[in-house]
């Protein structure tokens, strides 16, 4: 998902000529079906219920969850308009009912207490610090009292290794990174008002250490 201002779009890859590898791209350097199996397993919801896969991207997560809530709301939401026509096309080859919006993170375009989860994955990493606290706090304003939010996302290194394995992602997406990778998304969601956070998993990769991470809204 692009970040939140014309002036400092970010594709899914960092460059627009990249986005059509980016399935390939996820699935050959994190783990992808590893980690997202985990995500969708400790997600769980009334069988109608809502949920919102928040930087949906190509929607494989966004489907799987589909896939395991037929009954549910499942909506997929992104900035970038090309990744989200990616998403769709996927969601109809699938045969997913999904409702896809183009939007930015800070400012959602859905009602208070409107969902029953939000799930995102390697997206935070992608803003500034003040955009990840913006974006955390639109969170939980759409989440329903009690509602869970789940990240899947670079954190903290597990050892040297994959420090150095996560420069790669230093280089590719800058600086937003820092905070990503010193550990400090479960600050900011407890200073956007998310409580009973708690990681849930942790998986080394060639880029470095993804860590998943479970909040309840207060």
């Amino acid at each position: 998902m692009k970040t939140q201002t014309k002036e400092k779009y970010i594709p899914a890859l960092s460059f627009n000529f990249l986005t059509p590898f980016y399935d390939s791209a996820v699935k050959l350097t994190t783990r992808e079906k590893l980690f997202k199996e985990k995500l969708a397993e400790q997600i769980e919801i009334i069988p109608n219920g809502r949920l919102l896969d928040l930087a949906c991207g190509t929607a494989t997560l966004t489907i799987a969850l589909k896939q395991k809530f037929p009954q549910a709301e499942i909506h997929g939401l992104d900035g970038d308009a090309k990744i989200l026509r990616i998403a769709r096309d996927k969601a109809s080859n699938n045969k997913a009912e999904i409702i896809f919006t183009e939007a930015f993170s800070t400012e959602l375009p859905y009602p208070d207490n409107y969902f029953d989860a939000v799930v995102s994955s390697l997206f935070f990493h992608h803003l500034t610090p003040e955009n990840k606290l913006k974006t955390l706090k639109e969170t939980q304003r759409v989440l329903k009292p009690d509602g869970n939010l789940y990240i899947a996302d670079w954190g903290k290194s597990a050892n040297l290794l994959m420090k150095i394995a996560s420069l790669q992602i230093q280089w590719l997406d800058g600086a937003t990174t820092k905070d990503s990778y010193q550990g400090k998304l479960p600050e900011l969601m407890t200073e956007a008002g998310f409580s009973n956070i708690i990681e849930t998993a942790d998986y080394n990769t060639v880029l470095g250490t993804l860590r998943l991470h479970r909040a309840e809204k207060r």
